[in-house]
């Protein structure tokens, strides 16, 4: 079911129309193919197209109103004359449907969060659930990967637009489940998707090269980022900061000037949550850190050196929401790896071991390579490509990186997409053979694969990288059946005898 009660008048939604604050509203629709009569249809501003343009549809399935911009508005002053359906004209239709979504669905979880960054979002979300979890609470974590918890269901998008993110808490919220750790993406953050969520804490973990296909600069970049602090996040709330990346104490500031407290980790001295050392093993890592003067040690079977960060940006997440501060730290012994995300794979029978991760930027790949070479005792291999229809110069810097930080590098097809495979592989090889490390080109990924299992020796360790959790391989238009971790496992049965 959409609607928590059969009808709200526009007034109720917080909306204004001339004549209609009283119109009663049956439904919200974002698509004009799922407009029923009586729904209040959003047209917003797009990349490529004003969904204004699809007002006339909506208008035909007998939409009551429209939400729209002035822009929008004009795009349809035909249509909208000709017809009885009131018109909510606003300078942010984005930001006013998505408090319109609050308003309409109104059950949320009652403890939430969300983290934005580059990097770590999914793991840090799933860490948080799992330590409310453990500690007694109903929860789940929503992003990249779905619904995930106590309650399950798939997701489109990282951040979904706000009728799906509200249809999804409240029904979450319906289940009976108080705590929800959200990802916030900077799509999601610059389009205004996450308004409108009551949040009692918010996490910054990094910012790196990604998505400047979408966004003009870094410094948008960063207030799309900054959106969550310095907007959805209230002022009562707390902001958990990694201030050991270059952004993270100017993301410090966006929060002070909001009035919110801070809590800081890192490996800095001035870091609140301060890591102190980490002990590598071929199956996890020991971390050592401090917390309000004493220090503390926790064994947790995460791979990678940046797991701390991850780990402890989660504790602070639960801590800002009222978790007890030991009673969290006891409990990080539990926290299992997130699918796709330095998630062990498959074992050769000589001992070998392979990963898969989603590293898919520059600054992502690097921090993977050298988080993941503690755990080696000899050779470190890669198998990776970079995705088409995006921002083409992180390519040359992906391959500097794989060849630079690993010893072997098999460069392949990622998510094509409408690009041509080859014209990528060779923007990826143009970085990748001015770095240190062998290099190799295999265009087919499941190939790129077997070739990479059968190199390794004794003590060597494979990290596939770039698509992670992905089940499927974008070719053109086509979704092709594809997973990293199925392909690792099938490989390994193949070359070691094993069957299937």
């Amino acid at each position: 079911m959409q609607t928590r009660a059969k009808t709200k008048t526009l007034a109720e939604l917080g909306l204004t129309a001339r004549d209609a604050s009283d119109l009663r509203i049956t439904g919200l629709s974002v698509d004009s193919r799922e407009v029923k009569e009586g729904h209040l249809f959003a047209a917003l501003p797009g990349t490529k197209v004003h969904g204004a343009e699809f007002i006339q549809y909506a208008l035909r399935m007998k939409a009551a109103a429209v939400l729209t911009d002035p822009d929008g508005a004009a795009i349809a002053r035909d249509v909208l004359e000709g017809s009885d359906a009131a018109l909510v004209v606003v300078e942010d239709p984005r930001e006013a449907l998505a408090y319109c979504a609050a308003l309409w669905f109104e059950a949320q979880p009652e403890v939430q969060v969300a983290v934005t960054g580059t990097n770590g979002k999914t793991s840090v979300a799933s860490f948080t659930r799992q330590l409310w979890t453990e500690m007694g609470a109903e929860a789940v974590s929503v992003g990249t990967t779905g619904i995930e918890g106590a309650f399950t269901a798939p997701l489109q998008h990282t951040t979904p637009e706000p009728i799906t993110l509200h249809r999804a808490l409240a029904r979450v919220a319906d289940e009976g489940i108080t705590h929800a750790a959200m990802e916030a993406s900077s799509h999601g953050l610059a389009q205004k998707r996450v308004d409108g969520v009551r949040l009692r804490a918010a996490g910054f973990t990094n910012l790196s090269q990604d998505h400047l296909d979408y966004h003009a600069d870094f410094e948008d970049y960063f207030e799309a980022k900054a959106g969550l602090f310095d907007r959805v996040l209230p002022e009562d709330g707390t902001a958990v900061i990694n201030i050991d990346d270059e952004w993270g104490p100017r993301m410090a500031d966006v929060a002070e000037a909001r009035g919110q407290d801070v809590l800081t980790i890192g490996r800095s001295r001035e870091a609140l949550l301060q890591i102190l050392g980490q002990r590598f093993d071929a199956t996890g890592q020991e971390l050592r850190f401090e917390w309000s003067g004493r220090i503390h040690q926790v064994r947790m079977g995460l791979i990678g050196g940046f797991q701390a960060e991850n780990a402890l940006m989660a504790a602070g997440l639960c801590i800002a929401t009222g978790a007890d501060p030991d009673e969290t730290f006891d409990t990080m012994h539990v926290l299992e790896t997130v699918r796709g995300r330095m998630q062990f794979a498959a074992r050769r029978d000589n001992g070998a071991s392979v990963f898969v991760d989603y590293a898919h930027t520059p600054e992502a790949l690097v921090t993977a390579l050298k988080a993941i070479r503690p755990h080696v005792l000899g050779r470190l291999i890669v198998v990776f490509g970079a995705g088409g229809d995006r921002d083409t110069t992180k390519r040359p810097l992906m391959g500097r990186a794989a060849a630079d930080y690993a010893d072997v590098a098999f460069v392949t097809d990622d998510n094509p997409r409408s690009e041509d495979p080859d014209l990528i592989r060779a923007q990826v090889l143009a970085g990748a053979n001015a770095g240190a490390g062998e290099v190799t080109e295999v265009g087919d990924r499941a190939e790129a694969i077997l070739r990479a299992v059968d190199a390794l020796g004794a003590g060597d360790t494979l990290l596939i990288a770039g698509k992670g959790h992905e089940t499927g391989q974008i070719i053109g238009d086509a979704v092709l059946p594809f997973d990293d971790v199925e392909q690792a496992s099938v490989a390994v049965a193949a070359l070691d005898g094993k069957g299937l």
